[in-house]
């Protein structure tokens, strides 16, 4: 079988194309689709969210985005949920919240969905970790685990109901335990 070359584009030419559904990353000089959320991945990051942004929007501390494309580093990548530092959003002439983000997340979260791949995604947070990230989580709803990766330090791998998740300290009221995180898999 012959394989054809697959072409590269630079970061400019990926950012000049239209956004696709799903939406796609930029890594590497190639294009990769990212999976289409399901179920358990979408309750997840849609509480996560919620719970960040209860604690930390109205004293304006910080702000968590799901899907948010963070174009940093020669990547254009889009976290389940980046949580950025207040000061650190980007906003526009008008003073409104930017639609682009040239910078990395104070705090990236990825939850892992069926068939992606473990090794794309935590290079997704690795990258973040060497730009400036103060933090990493990689959820895998199957086997009721988070990785936590904190930078220039070995991850953490969390399994147990009662163990606390680590936060950076931008968040550092923010408690959550695995049992709870993936408690919200219950109705």
């Amino acid at each position: 079988m012959v394989h054809s070359p697959t072409k590269t584009l630079t970061l400019e030419e990926f950012l000049k194309l239209p956004e696709t559904k799903p939406a796609s990353e930029y890594i590497n000089g190639q294009v990769i689709p990212k999976p289409m959320p399901q179920g358990k991945h979408s309750i997840l990051q849609g509480e996560l969210v919620s719970s960040i942004n209860a604690l930390v929007k109205p004293q304006k501390i910080a702000l968590a985005f799901p899907e948010l494309r963070c174009t940093f580093g020669g990547r254009s990548i889009i976290p389940d949920v980046a949580v950025f530092a207040w000061e650190r959003i980007p906003l526009d002439a008008s003073g409104d919240i930017a639609n682009v983000f040239e910078a990395y997340p104070d705090w990236t979260i990825e939850i892992l969905s069926p068939d992606q791949s473990q090794t794309k995604v935590t290079g997704n947070i690795l990258h973040c970790l060497k730009y400036g990230s103060s933090l990493g989580w990689l959820l895998d709803p199957d086997e009721k685990s988070v990785l936590v990766y904190p930078p220039k330090q070995q991850p953490l791998l969390l399994q147990e109901e009662d163990e606390i998740l680590p936060v950076p300290e931008l968040v550092k009221n923010f408690q959550l335990t695995v049992g709870q995180l993936f408690g919200w898999l219950k109705l």
